[in-house]
């Protein structure tokens, strides 16, 4: 960035670019500030090359191959041709090269047409606002956005068209929202007309920074008055305006300082878990390269000194001498590096790039993972992690929104001590049309509630009922609009930056092709935009600041702030609908409408509301309180038209508005006042609410005296134009004279749960995964909601840990005040060798004591052998410290999947973060690595999606070192029969097409496609999924094992081509062509037994493979004489296949190489399981497996039965999936129970009984399920 002076300043200035238009660019005040033009691309024309290779020399793998490339150059230690040696690392380097070069290009060009994008900049010579470029736009310039136009800077709101002084603007570009959010003019500009000409004062606000909540500043006069702005005076770069006609205002950041900018930090990008793994064992191999290459030199040098005279074919020096043995033996070190350099995979970190990119496409193309009424897919924004999916060991969900619906119901309400019930709201009758009506607003008047307001309005206009239907219409931020100004949208690009990439062409190519038609062929009903989580529920964690408002698009079709449309306004001319930033505060108004309580217009300055009796009501607002997850309420101060007193509505958390009634609780001498009982009466209410899962709120009143107010008001707009301790200064502020309430009532609203949440916990549970759940809600509405998803079973042992203390000095002083047990006591259970299943509940404030110091230790210790762990009334801080525990004390792979801006730090600190689009905006969706639409849709994209990716990706970097390892050590063993001269019996062009063409394609493709099981196995057998956990597919006996197969291979295949063309006259490249095609058989056919799943793609590419290494080679051999001096492969390829010599050495080479990949009995895995025939449960017999006796002879079978039973017919019997599962061990009897598949087949076809029937149906049956097999 330019102007780095400016950012160790505590603020920035910013005057009038006016008077200054005329002088030099270094001479006016604002010079220090970036101008607005923005570049995202890395490169230019000239620098493309030099820093391209800068960047990609920082993988070490390609410095490594450049320095042996260069290496070869020396005369003294090359192996081949040093031209030749160039042309693999150079392929890598500029296929590397153009992919990064065409991605730049694309950056560059979007960064032209945001540049040139043309806005409105007032000249002080025209003396109006004349058309210019955004990149034209400099901090200190007076910029005017019209409606429906995008914001090119961060620009502080002095003048709209509205006359309350309101902009509304749409930030769908900044974080994925389509609500709008309102803006308000800098107090003292709102009514007058802007004069740029005579603006005269100067802007101080905060230093560039990335926090879109957060803005603070204030416009200093010249006679020095001050006076404050926020958040809300600010329109941000990359928004739209809507609903305005136009709005102007002072550019305070430009360019790359804008917060637009400062949060585009492109694609998320983490080290996989096999990705380090693969680092390891790359390390690995240089060492066992170091070792081959040391016993080379070694080799050499013992070899020359076995010469009592110098052989005519080793060549002295220039000056005639020869070279010492233990020099030439430290040469030729360096020589075997260069000849066995293949050992290390040059093309892995390409292939793997490439395979996850096509994992990615088949991940958001899938079908079941698409959300047909939000008509939305899975997305993914980490591009390298797609393997870590199928390795979770630890889920972290938050609850409203992502296992709730986050749609409100108003279920009940408490009101000065009466409880009244809404049962029959939230069901819609059968001609109410849902496109016209949310079903989850519709509110019910309770009838004996209706009578009491009704008495109210009719005698004294004014009483408690009243008061609490006022709290509820007016204490929030919905906003009133009319149904003829809803937001017409913008075609083309408006995004601030490019974030695609070579997968976003993919992606839209294949759309155009027949996958594409899948979804192009779907014609669905679109819902609305997104909103924020409610800042006033009784998620204590939200976060602060902005919240979203939501309206109808230009379709009509509604977003979830259920927007009624209310048929009259003041003016009585126009419909209007609600705005709400929340399902919760649209659940709220609509309660209050259905009693006639109706808000029709909302300004800045006032709010209007009609009562039952059609009269208005239209209060001053003096002054709003907004919430924030300290004091966990909002209030707002307005005066009474009427009775012009000044009252304070406040509705917030029980616990927030309880401890504010004044010394309701506290005096001794109010034991039965009508204040105490009321409160009394509604805390059992809210009690009753919180059991019965209901998320509650507590509204109240205060009458504020006109002095009380004038002197709170003075020091609060001295608050508001502070730069330093802003923050807590207006919480002071708020606490002060948010106190000696007055209780109102509270209200219970219902989150109802999502679609199939218990079916996917107990999936997920069944895979072995720890489900932890972190909300903000009381422990009561926890509890129940986790009995419901089935979180916690009423057998469960389940503990609560709470404490009364508001202060704790230490943890020791923490005491833990109740711990409730459920009445199951252990003898209940099933069996004396069971254990019970325990469920930790845990509260916020004893959290924090267990996460201390003194208790961490035991506190995770306790938490291992939970079931099921439930943490209440956490932060946001706290959920993100929870998971980081886990992760660093049991070291684990853990995922956090949360829906609103409160779950931010939790998705962030996980190793896999899945953000749920659904009611609460799209922030967490942005912060995340995946993104669904359904907690559902979590079973699926880990237990099928997961799987595959892992086991695919473990597969092919395994298949991959093997390949090389088997290769280059054919040119090891040569070196034994030449004096460790590191001469090749095989042409170096042809050494470069094996592993750039013949066999690069296979394993990528085996990356790619390749399915060990079906997805409906999967789903139904999600014990599967452990394999990964466990990393059975890549661990280190995996790759140690793999290595040592290619050394028994590469032995196999030179030494019997050796052994056959012993003595003949046979040539060199003659003797190594048949070696090579040998390499490529077995290299080639070793995957096709490792293959689970057969494709026409499997079988195109596995012989095209072999196809293309005959034809290249014949035609190699056919027309290149000499292109590799001194060697000559002149038609040695058409000599070879000629001789049935030739294809007898190949096929026995092949068969011997492949022999312990053809293994007898069955592949076999071990699988920890919590009880022996955990495997068996997935089949249609669940039922009948009590019957099965485990000491049955046709069960339990010794392990050398599999000795006794080719493999083969296990194969075709059984299918990849029950071979892989064949041995299940139990840890509680520490017993191994071998299901030996051919002795069950026959044992309980001969004989009878119970037992021997509904084993042979179970396994049967299973057979039939997994469809791996047609046998």
């Amino acid at each position: 960035m330019k102007a780095h002076s400016v950012k160790y300043r505590p603020v920035r200035t910013v005057v009038s670019n006016l008077p200054f238009e005329d002088l030099k660019k270094r001479e006016q005040p604002n010079r220090r500030y970036e101008d607005n033009a923005i570049k995202t691309n890395k490169y230019r024309l000239w620098s493309f090359i030099p820093m391209n290779l800068f960047e990609q020399f920082h993988r070490m793998a390609n410095i490594y191959f450049v320095g042996l490339a260069i290496l070869n150059f020396v005369p003294v230690v090359n192996a081949f041709q040093p031209e030749v040696a160039l042309i693999p690392i150079c392929v890598i380097l500029a296929l590397t090269a153009v992919k990064d070069g065409w991605e730049d290009f694309r950056r560059y060009q979007t960064d032209q047409q945001l540049n040139n994008t043309p806005c409105f900049i007032f000249s002080r010579k025209q003396m109006c606002f004349m058309e210019r470029r955004w990149k034209d736009v400099r901090v200190g310039d007076f910029v005017r956005v019209l409606s429906n136009e995008i914001i090119p800077a961060d620009i502080l709101l002095l003048h709209t068209s509205d006359p309350d002084g309101v902009c509304h603007m749409e930030t769908a570009n900044l974080d994925g929202e389509t609500s709008l959010k309102q803006r308000k003019v800098v107090p003292g500009f709102s009514g007058e007309p802007l004069q740029p000409q005579t603006f005269d004062s100067s802007v101080v606000c905060e230093n560039p920074n990335n926090n879109l909540n957060l803005f603070k500043g204030y416009v200093e006069r010249p006679d020095k008055r001050r006076t404050g702005f926020g958040i809300d005076s600010l329109l941000l770069r990359g928004c739209t305006v809507r609903n305005t006609d136009d709005a102007a205002g002072i550019v305070v950041y430009a360019g790359h300082e804008t917060k637009s900018m400062l949060n585009n930090s492109g694609p998320r990008y983490k080290r996989s878990k096999i990705e380090r793994k693969m680092n390891t064992d790359v390390l690995f191999c240089v060492v066992l390269l170091f070792f081959m290459c040391l016993i080379g030199a070694l080799g050499h040098a013992i070899w020359l000194e076995t010469f009592t005279s110098k052989p005519s074919y080793i060549v002295p020096e220039s000056n005639g001498n020869y070279t010492p043995s233990v020099l030439a033996g430290f040469y030729m070190f360096f020589t075997m590096i260069i000849l066995l350099q293949v050992m290390i995979p040059v093309s892995l970190y390409v292939s793997i790039e490439l395979v996850k990119m096509w994992q990615i496409f088949f991940i958001t193309q899938d079908v079941e993972l698409y959300d047909e009424e939000l008509d939305s897919r899975v997305q993914c924004r980490a591009l390298n992690i797609t393997e870590d999916l199928g390795q979770i060991q630890y889920v972290f969900s938050d609850k409203t929104g992502t296992l709730t619906e986050n749609k409100m119901v108003f279920r009940r309400c408490s009101i000065i001590g009466t409880e009244y019930c809404h049962e029959e709201n939230g069901v819609v009758g059968e001609f109410v049309s849902p496109y016209f009506l949310k079903q989850e607003t519709v509110v019910v008047p309770d009838r004996k509630l209706m009578l009491e307001v009704d008495r109210q309005m009719a005698s004294i206009q004014t009483g408690p009922y009243l008061d609490f239907f006022l709290a509820l219409a007016i204490c929030n931020t919905v906003l009133v609009s009319s149904v003829t100004a809803q937001r017409q949208r913008v075609k083309g690009r408006r995004n601030s930056s490019y974030s695609g990439g070579s997968f976003h062409n993919m992606q839209q190519w294949f759309r155009k092709c027949a996958l594409g038609k899948v979804f192009t062929s779907m014609k669905f009903f679109k819902r609305g935009g997104e909103t924020l989580a409610d800042p006033f529920s009784t998620d204590e964690d939200e976060s602060d600041g902005f919240h979203s408002s939501d309206v109808s698009d230009a379709t009509g079709q509604k977003g979830i702030s259920s927007e009624r449309k209310v048929k009259s306004s003041p003016s009585g001319s126009e419909e209007v609908c609600y705005e709400a930033h929340s399902p919760d505060e649209a659940a709220l108004i609509h309660a209050a409408k259905a009693y006639g309580f109706s808000m029709v217009e909302r300004t800045p300055h006032y709010v209007t509301v009609k009562l039952p009796n059609e009269a208005l009501l239209k209060f001053e607002v003096l002054d709003i309180l907004t919430f924030d997850s300290t004091r966990r309420r909002m209030s707002i101060i307005v005066r009474h038209p009427h009775t012009k007193e000044i009252t304070m509505y406040t509705k917030g958390a029980d616990s927030a508005v309880m401890e504010r009634l004044g010394n309701v609780f506290s005096d001794m001498t109010q034991v039965d006042s009508e204040e105490k009982q009321i409160a009394v009466k509604t805390q059992k209410d809210l009690d009753m609410y919180a059991r019965n899962g209901l998320r509650t709120l507590c509204f109240a009143k205060k009458v504020i005296s006109e002095q009380e107010f004038r002197a709170w008001s003075a020091v609060r707009q001295e608050a508001l134009s502070a730069m330093d301790e802003k923050e807590e200064r207006l919480m002071e502020t708020a606490n002060f004279i948010e106190s000696n309430f007055t209780l109102l009532g509270a209200t219970g609203i219902e989150d109802r749960l999502q679609e199939s949440v218990p079916e996917t916990i107990q999936a997920l549970r069944r895979a072995g995964m720890q489900i932890w759940v972190l909300t903000g809600d009381k422990p009561e509405t926890a509890i129940n909601i986790a009995y419901s998803c089935k979180l916690l079973e009423h057998e469960d042992l389940v503990f609560t840990f709470s404490t009364n203390r508001k202060v704790l000095q230490s943890a020791s002083q923490c005491q833990l005040t109740n711990a409730s047990v459920t009445e199951q006591s252990l003898t209940s259970f099933t069996g004396p060798l069971m254990e019970p299943s325990i469920g930790l509940v845990i509260d916020g404030l004893t959290l924090s004591m267990a996460m201390s110091d003194e208790l961490v230790e035991q506190f995770v210790e306790l938490c291992k052998h939970c079931r099921a762990v439930l943490c209440c009334r956490v932060t946001p801080l706290q959920k993100s410290a929870v998971v980081k525990l886990i992760q660093q004390k049991l070291r684990v792979m853990t995922l956090a999947v949360g829906d609103g801006a409160n779950d931010v730090n939790m998705i962030q600190a996980a190793d896999v973060g899945i953000g749920v689009s659904g009611q609460e905006g799209m922030q967490a969706v942005m912060a995340s690595d995946f993104a669904i639409t359904r907690f559902k849709h979590l079973q699926r994209l880990l237990l099928v999606h997961g799987h595959w990716c892992y086991s695919r990706l473990a597969n092919m970097v395994i298949y991959f070192f093997y390949k090389n390892v088997a290769y280059v050590n054919l040119l090891f063993w040569y070196q034994f029969f030449c004096g460790f001269s590191a001469t090749a019996m095989i042409d170096y062009w042809l050494m470069i097409f094996f592993n750039l063409f013949f066999t690069s394609a296979p394993p990528i493709m085996f990356g790619i496609m390749d399915k060990e099981v079906s997805d409906s196995t999967l789903l139904s057998l999600p014990e599967l999924y452990k394999r990964g956990q466990h990393s059975e597919g890549y661990r280190r006996s995996t790759f140690w094992i793999a290595i040592l197969d290619a050394f028994y291979q590469s032995l196999v295949c030179f030494f019997i081509p050796y052994w056959t063309y012993n003595g003949s006259d046979i040539g060199i490249f003659a003797f190594g062509t048949p070696m090579n095609t040998v390499s490529l058989f077995t290299i080639i056919l070793h995957l096709a037994i490792e293959i689970k799943s057969w494709t026409a793609v499997h079988w195109v590419i596995m012989i095209g493979s072999v196809l293309v290494y005959f034809i290249m080679t014949l035609a190699y051999s056919a027309i290149c004489i000499s292109c590799n001096p001194p060697s000559d492969p002149y038609w040695i390829m058409h000599k070879q296949m000629a001789d049935p010599m030739f294809y007898l050495v190949c096929i026995l080479t092949t068969v011997v190489a492949l022999l312990p990949s053809i293994r007898v009995g069955p592949k076999i895995s071990v699988h920890s399981f919590d009880e022996p025939i955990s495997i068996l449960k997935g089949t249609v017999h669940s039922k009948m497996k009590s019957k099965l006796s485990f000491t049955h002879p046709c069960v339990v079978l010794m392990p050398f039965f599999f000795l006794n039973v080719p493999r083969t017919l296990v194969h075709i019997m059984a299918g990849d999936f029950f071979t892989e599962n064949m041995l299940l061990w139990s840890e509680k009897r520490k017993i191994i129970i071998i299901i030996n598949l051919y002795y069950v087949c026959v044992y309980t076809q001969q004989h009878s009984g119970p037992e021997c029937y509904v084993l042979y149906t179970i396994i049967m049956e299973t057979f039939a399920m997994t469809r791996t097999k047609n046998w």
